[in-house]
Protein backbone atom coordinates (compact mmCIF):
# COMPACT_ATOMS: atom_id res chain seq x y z
CA UNK A 1 0.00 0.00 0.00
CA UNK A 2 2.83 2.40 0.87
CA UNK A 3 4.45 1.75 -2.52
CA UNK A 4 1.19 2.47 -4.34
CA UNK A 5 0.87 5.83 -2.59
CA UNK A 6 4.29 6.80 -3.92
CA UNK A 7 3.26 6.21 -7.54
CA UNK A 8 2.32 9.40 -9.46
CA UNK A 9 -1.17 9.65 -11.03
CA UNK A 10 0.19 9.99 -14.57
CA UNK A 11 2.30 6.84 -14.54
CA UNK A 12 0.76 5.62 -17.86
CA UNK A 13 1.06 8.89 -19.82
CA UNK A 14 3.30 9.04 -22.88
CA UNK A 15 5.31 12.08 -23.84
CA UNK A 16 4.14 13.96 -26.96
CA UNK A 17 7.49 13.16 -28.57
CA UNK A 18 6.62 9.48 -28.33
CA UNK A 19 3.29 9.84 -30.13
CA UNK A 20 2.54 9.78 -33.86
CA UNK A 21 -0.31 12.15 -34.73
CA UNK A 22 -1.63 11.45 -38.25
CA UNK A 23 -3.53 14.30 -39.93
CA UNK A 24 -4.78 12.31 -42.94
CA UNK A 25 -5.94 8.72 -43.18
CA UNK A 26 -6.45 6.92 -46.47
CA UNK A 27 -8.61 3.81 -46.89
CA UNK A 28 -8.96 1.57 -49.93
CA UNK A 29 -9.96 -2.04 -50.43
CA UNK A 30 -8.28 -4.69 -52.54
CA UNK A 31 -9.25 -8.38 -52.61
CA UNK A 32 -11.54 -7.77 -49.60
CA UNK A 33 -8.61 -6.48 -47.53
CA UNK A 34 -8.22 -2.92 -46.34
CA UNK A 35 -5.25 -0.77 -47.26
CA UNK A 36 -4.80 1.95 -44.63
CA UNK A 37 -2.50 4.95 -45.10
CA UNK A 38 -1.49 7.33 -42.32
CA UNK A 39 0.05 10.68 -43.21
CA UNK A 40 2.10 11.67 -40.17
CA UNK A 41 3.95 14.99 -39.66
CA UNK A 42 7.60 14.53 -38.80
CA UNK A 43 8.76 16.36 -35.70
CA UNK A 44 12.50 16.55 -36.32
CA UNK A 45 13.70 19.98 -35.26
CA UNK A 46 15.75 20.71 -38.37
CA UNK A 47 13.34 19.42 -41.01
CA UNK A 48 9.58 19.27 -41.25
CA UNK A 49 7.39 17.46 -43.73
CA UNK A 50 5.29 14.34 -43.74
CA UNK A 51 5.81 10.63 -43.91
CA UNK A 52 3.29 8.07 -45.11
CA UNK A 53 3.00 4.62 -43.57
CA UNK A 54 0.83 1.93 -45.11
CA UNK A 55 -0.60 -1.33 -43.80
CA UNK A 56 -2.99 -4.03 -44.94
CA UNK A 57 -5.45 -6.07 -42.91
CA UNK A 58 -8.88 -7.63 -42.77
CA UNK A 59 -10.27 -4.68 -40.77
CA UNK A 60 -9.30 -1.04 -40.36
CA UNK A 61 -8.82 -1.44 -36.60
CA UNK A 62 -6.54 -4.45 -37.07
CA UNK A 63 -4.47 -2.60 -39.67
CA UNK A 64 -4.00 0.46 -37.48
CA UNK A 65 -3.05 -1.76 -34.55
CA UNK A 66 -0.42 -3.52 -36.66
CA UNK A 67 0.93 -0.19 -37.92
CA UNK A 68 1.16 1.10 -34.36
CA UNK A 69 3.19 -1.95 -33.38
CA UNK A 70 5.62 -1.33 -36.24
CA UNK A 71 6.10 2.38 -35.50
CA UNK A 72 8.51 3.49 -32.79
CA UNK A 73 5.87 5.75 -31.23
CA UNK A 74 2.21 5.31 -30.33
CA UNK A 75 -0.34 6.14 -33.06
CA UNK A 76 -2.87 8.66 -31.76
CA UNK A 77 -5.84 9.41 -34.08
CA UNK A 78 -7.40 12.17 -31.99
CA UNK A 79 -5.93 14.84 -34.30
CA UNK A 80 -7.07 13.20 -37.54
CA UNK A 81 -8.54 15.87 -39.83
CA UNK A 82 -9.29 14.16 -43.15
CA UNK A 83 -10.19 10.64 -44.26
CA UNK A 84 -9.57 9.91 -47.96
CA UNK A 85 -11.23 6.92 -49.61
CA UNK A 86 -10.54 5.89 -53.17
CA UNK A 87 -13.32 5.99 -55.74
CA UNK A 88 -13.44 2.22 -56.32
CA UNK A 89 -13.92 1.57 -52.62
CA UNK A 90 -16.58 4.30 -52.37
CA UNK A 91 -18.48 2.62 -55.21
CA UNK A 92 -18.48 -0.65 -53.25
CA UNK A 93 -19.92 1.08 -50.20
CA UNK A 94 -18.46 2.75 -47.11
CA UNK A 95 -20.96 1.50 -44.56
CA UNK A 96 -18.60 -0.80 -42.65
CA UNK A 97 -15.85 1.83 -42.47
CA UNK A 98 -18.21 4.62 -41.41
CA UNK A 99 -19.56 2.44 -38.62
CA UNK A 100 -15.99 1.70 -37.55
CA UNK A 101 -15.16 5.42 -37.41
CA UNK A 102 -18.30 6.20 -35.42
CA UNK A 103 -17.68 3.38 -32.94
CA UNK A 104 -14.08 4.45 -32.44
CA UNK A 105 -13.42 6.70 -29.50
CA UNK A 106 -10.22 7.93 -31.14
CA UNK A 107 -11.58 9.38 -34.42
CA UNK A 108 -13.75 12.49 -34.28
CA UNK A 109 -17.16 12.30 -35.99
CA UNK A 110 -16.36 15.78 -37.36
CA UNK A 111 -13.49 14.45 -39.49
CA UNK A 112 -13.81 15.52 -43.14
CA UNK A 113 -14.45 12.77 -45.71
CA UNK A 114 -13.24 13.10 -49.31
CA UNK A 115 -13.11 10.73 -52.29
CA UNK A 116 -9.99 10.32 -54.46
CA UNK A 117 -10.39 9.81 -58.20
CA UNK A 118 -7.03 8.04 -58.34
CA UNK A 119 -5.36 5.23 -56.40
CA UNK A 120 -4.15 6.25 -52.97
CA UNK A 121 -0.48 5.35 -53.59
CA UNK A 122 -0.36 8.03 -56.29
CA UNK A 123 -2.52 10.42 -54.28
CA UNK A 124 -0.34 10.45 -51.17
CA UNK A 125 2.91 10.56 -53.15
CA UNK A 126 1.81 13.60 -55.16
CA UNK A 127 0.29 15.44 -52.20
CA UNK A 128 3.44 15.05 -50.13
CA UNK A 129 5.66 16.06 -53.04
CA UNK A 130 3.78 19.38 -53.05
CA UNK A 131 3.60 19.87 -49.29
CA UNK A 132 6.89 18.71 -47.82
CA UNK A 133 7.13 21.78 -45.59
CA UNK A 134 3.43 22.26 -44.89
CA UNK A 135 1.58 19.62 -42.89
CA UNK A 136 -1.92 21.08 -43.34
CA UNK A 137 -1.98 21.84 -47.07
CA UNK A 138 -4.78 19.38 -47.89
CA UNK A 139 -6.70 20.28 -44.74
CA UNK A 140 -6.64 23.96 -45.72
CA UNK A 141 -8.51 23.19 -48.94
CA UNK A 142 -11.63 22.48 -46.92
CA UNK A 143 -11.35 25.21 -44.29
CA UNK A 144 -13.77 28.12 -44.66
CA UNK A 145 -11.14 30.53 -43.39
CA UNK A 146 -8.60 29.26 -45.92
CA UNK A 147 -9.01 27.52 -49.29
CA UNK A 148 -12.71 26.56 -49.24
CA UNK A 149 -15.09 28.11 -51.77
CA UNK A 150 -18.81 27.62 -52.49
CA UNK A 151 -18.14 25.03 -55.20
CA UNK A 152 -16.71 22.63 -52.60
CA UNK A 153 -18.90 20.60 -50.32
CA UNK A 154 -18.08 20.17 -46.64
CA UNK A 155 -18.94 16.62 -45.58
CA UNK A 156 -18.15 15.07 -42.21
CA UNK A 157 -18.12 11.44 -41.11
CA UNK A 158 -21.23 11.92 -38.96
CA UNK A 159 -23.17 13.24 -41.97
CA UNK A 160 -22.42 10.08 -43.97
CA UNK A 161 -23.43 8.00 -40.93
CA UNK A 162 -26.69 9.97 -40.73
CA UNK A 163 -27.42 9.40 -44.42
CA UNK A 164 -26.91 5.65 -44.04
CA UNK A 165 -29.54 5.58 -41.32
CA UNK A 166 -31.91 8.18 -42.80
CA UNK A 167 -34.94 7.56 -45.00
CA UNK A 168 -34.75 10.98 -46.62
CA UNK A 169 -31.24 12.41 -46.61
CA UNK A 170 -28.23 11.52 -48.76
CA UNK A 171 -24.94 13.42 -49.03
CA UNK A 172 -22.18 14.36 -51.44
CA UNK A 173 -18.45 14.34 -50.67
CA UNK A 174 -15.64 16.24 -52.43
CA UNK A 175 -14.18 14.32 -55.40
CA UNK A 176 -10.51 15.17 -55.91
CA UNK A 177 -7.35 14.12 -57.67
CA UNK A 178 -3.85 15.48 -57.43
CA UNK A 179 -3.25 18.34 -59.83
CA UNK A 180 -0.56 19.37 -62.23
CA UNK A 181 0.41 22.74 -60.79
CA UNK A 182 -1.61 22.55 -57.57
CA UNK A 183 -1.63 19.83 -54.91
CA UNK A 184 -5.28 18.96 -55.55
CA UNK A 185 -7.86 19.49 -58.29
CA UNK A 186 -11.48 19.63 -57.14
CA UNK A 187 -13.41 17.65 -59.76
CA UNK A 188 -16.83 18.04 -58.17
CA UNK A 189 -18.59 15.77 -55.70
CA UNK A 190 -19.30 12.09 -55.28
CA UNK A 191 -22.99 11.29 -54.72
CA UNK A 192 -23.28 8.94 -51.73
CA UNK A 193 -26.56 7.07 -51.34
CA UNK A 194 -26.75 5.01 -48.16
CA UNK A 195 -22.97 5.32 -47.95
CA UNK A 196 -22.40 4.05 -51.51
CA UNK A 197 -21.14 6.22 -54.37
CA UNK A 198 -23.73 6.06 -57.16
CA UNK A 199 -22.79 9.05 -59.32
CA UNK A 200 -20.68 12.20 -59.48
CA UNK A 201 -21.63 15.81 -60.07
CA UNK A 202 -19.73 18.89 -61.24
CA UNK A 203 -18.55 21.83 -59.16
CA UNK A 204 -21.40 23.96 -60.58
CA UNK A 205 -23.93 21.39 -59.37
CA UNK A 206 -22.19 21.26 -56.00
CA UNK A 207 -22.69 25.02 -55.79
CA UNK A 208 -26.44 24.44 -56.13
CA UNK A 209 -26.42 22.06 -53.16
CA UNK A 210 -24.62 24.62 -51.04
CA UNK A 211 -27.11 27.23 -52.22
CA UNK A 212 -29.99 25.00 -51.13
CA UNK A 213 -28.31 24.78 -47.74
CA UNK A 214 -27.93 28.55 -47.56
CA UNK A 215 -24.13 28.70 -47.78
CA UNK A 216 -23.60 29.91 -51.35
CA UNK A 217 -22.64 33.53 -50.73
CA UNK A 218 -19.97 34.93 -52.99
CA UNK A 219 -20.06 32.10 -55.48
CA UNK A 220 -19.34 33.02 -59.07
CA UNK A 221 -21.59 32.16 -61.97
CA UNK A 222 -20.36 32.42 -65.53
CA UNK A 223 -23.05 33.67 -67.89
CA UNK A 224 -22.38 32.78 -71.53
CA UNK A 225 -21.96 35.61 -74.01
CA UNK A 226 -23.34 38.37 -71.83
CA UNK A 227 -21.84 38.83 -68.38
CA UNK A 228 -20.19 37.39 -65.31
CA UNK A 229 -21.90 37.96 -61.99
CA UNK A 230 -20.96 37.20 -58.41
CA UNK A 231 -23.48 36.12 -55.80
CA UNK A 232 -23.34 38.33 -52.73
CA UNK A 233 -26.16 36.62 -50.87
CA UNK A 234 -28.91 34.10 -51.47
CA UNK A 235 -31.93 32.59 -49.78
CA UNK A 236 -34.41 29.92 -50.70
CA UNK A 237 -37.94 29.12 -49.63
CA UNK A 238 -40.02 25.99 -50.25
CA UNK A 239 -43.67 25.10 -50.39
CA UNK A 240 -44.32 21.37 -50.27
CA UNK A 241 -47.58 19.64 -51.07
CA UNK A 242 -48.79 16.08 -51.56
CA UNK A 243 -51.65 15.24 -53.91
CA UNK A 244 -52.83 11.71 -54.67
CA UNK A 245 -49.54 10.38 -53.35
CA UNK A 246 -47.46 12.58 -55.69
CA UNK A 247 -45.15 15.05 -53.89
CA UNK A 248 -44.77 18.51 -55.37
CA UNK A 249 -42.31 21.20 -54.35
CA UNK A 250 -42.23 24.85 -55.35
CA UNK A 251 -38.87 26.46 -54.58
CA UNK A 252 -38.15 30.16 -54.89
CA UNK A 253 -34.46 31.07 -55.06
CA UNK A 254 -33.61 34.70 -54.36
CA UNK A 255 -30.24 36.03 -55.43
CA UNK A 256 -28.40 39.25 -54.91
CA UNK A 257 -25.58 39.60 -57.40
CA UNK A 258 -22.94 42.03 -58.52
CA UNK A 259 -21.92 42.35 -62.16
CA UNK A 260 -18.21 41.69 -62.63
CA UNK A 261 -17.75 41.58 -66.40
CA UNK A 262 -19.89 42.14 -69.47
CA UNK A 263 -19.53 41.39 -73.15
CA UNK A 264 -21.03 44.02 -75.38
CA UNK A 265 -23.64 46.25 -73.77
CA UNK A 266 -26.32 44.02 -72.22
CA UNK A 267 -29.15 45.61 -70.27
CA UNK A 268 -29.84 44.77 -66.64
CA UNK A 269 -32.93 42.85 -67.72
CA UNK A 270 -30.90 40.77 -70.17
CA UNK A 271 -28.37 39.91 -67.46
CA UNK A 272 -31.15 38.95 -65.05
CA UNK A 273 -32.80 36.74 -67.63
CA UNK A 274 -29.53 35.00 -68.45
CA UNK A 275 -28.76 34.31 -64.80
CA UNK A 276 -32.24 32.96 -64.19
CA UNK A 277 -32.27 30.85 -67.35
CA UNK A 278 -28.81 29.44 -66.59
CA UNK A 279 -29.69 28.48 -63.02
CA UNK A 280 -33.08 26.99 -63.88
CA UNK A 281 -31.57 24.81 -66.62
CA UNK A 282 -28.75 23.75 -64.31
CA UNK A 283 -31.17 22.84 -61.53
CA UNK A 284 -33.43 20.88 -63.89
CA UNK A 285 -30.48 18.89 -65.25
CA UNK A 286 -29.04 18.30 -61.80
CA UNK A 287 -32.34 17.29 -60.23
CA UNK A 288 -33.09 14.85 -63.08
CA UNK A 289 -29.73 13.21 -62.48
CA UNK A 290 -30.05 12.72 -58.71
CA UNK A 291 -33.73 11.79 -59.05
CA UNK A 292 -32.75 9.04 -61.50
CA UNK A 293 -30.15 7.84 -58.97
CA UNK A 294 -32.86 8.03 -56.26
CA UNK A 295 -30.33 9.92 -54.14
CA UNK A 296 -31.92 12.75 -52.16
CA UNK A 297 -28.76 14.84 -51.75
CA UNK A 298 -30.83 18.02 -51.24
CA UNK A 299 -32.69 16.44 -48.34
CA UNK A 300 -36.04 17.31 -49.94
CA UNK A 301 -37.71 14.41 -48.17
CA UNK A 302 -37.27 16.36 -44.94
CA UNK A 303 -39.89 18.82 -46.24
CA UNK A 304 -42.49 16.05 -46.39
CA UNK A 305 -41.96 14.62 -42.93
CA UNK A 306 -45.22 16.17 -41.71
CA UNK A 307 -47.15 14.95 -44.75
CA UNK A 308 -46.08 11.30 -44.72
CA UNK A 309 -46.17 8.76 -41.93
CA UNK A 310 -42.93 7.20 -40.77
CA UNK A 311 -43.77 3.95 -42.53
CA UNK A 312 -44.40 5.91 -45.74
CA UNK A 313 -41.14 7.83 -45.35
CA UNK A 314 -39.33 4.48 -45.28
CA UNK A 315 -40.28 4.21 -48.98
CA UNK A 316 -39.41 7.83 -49.82
CA UNK A 317 -36.40 7.10 -52.04
CA UNK A 318 -38.09 4.32 -54.00
CA UNK A 319 -41.77 5.33 -54.23
CA UNK A 320 -42.16 9.08 -53.70
CA UNK A 321 -38.88 10.80 -54.63
CA UNK A 322 -38.72 9.47 -58.25
CA UNK A 323 -42.22 10.92 -58.88
CA UNK A 324 -41.63 14.26 -57.17
CA UNK A 325 -42.35 17.37 -59.22
CA UNK A 326 -40.02 20.33 -58.69
CA UNK A 327 -41.04 23.83 -59.73
CA UNK A 328 -37.93 25.98 -59.40
CA UNK A 329 -37.88 29.73 -59.95
CA UNK A 330 -35.11 32.29 -59.60
CA UNK A 331 -35.50 35.94 -58.68
CA UNK A 332 -32.40 38.02 -59.22
CA UNK A 333 -31.61 41.38 -57.71
CA UNK A 334 -28.61 43.18 -59.16
CA UNK A 335 -27.41 45.22 -56.23
CA UNK A 336 -25.05 47.52 -58.03
CA UNK A 337 -22.93 47.73 -61.13
CA UNK A 338 -19.68 48.29 -59.29
CA UNK A 339 -16.54 46.97 -60.96
CA UNK A 340 -18.46 46.96 -64.22
CA UNK A 341 -16.30 47.09 -67.28
CA UNK A 342 -17.08 46.49 -70.91
CA UNK A 343 -15.08 44.14 -73.06
CA UNK A 344 -14.79 44.32 -76.80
Amino acid sequence: MAILLLLPGCWDNKDINHRSLPIIMGVSMENNRYNVYLDIPTIAAEEGGMKVVKGTGSTISETIDDLSADIESQVDLLHLKIIVVDKKYAQKGLKDSIYTFMRSRDISAKTILIVSDEDLDTFFKNVNDFSQDEETTLYNYFQKNAGWNPQITDTRVWQVFRSINSYTHDVVAPLVRTGGTTPVDILGSAVLKNGKMVDEISTEETLLINAFNGISAQGKIEVMNKATVQITSSSISHKASLRNGVPSLSSKFKLRVTVLDTKGDPSVTEIKNEVQTLLCKRVEKFFAKVQKDRADVLGLGQLFRTKLSRSELAHWREDYYPRMQLNFSVHTDIQNLGNLRTTE
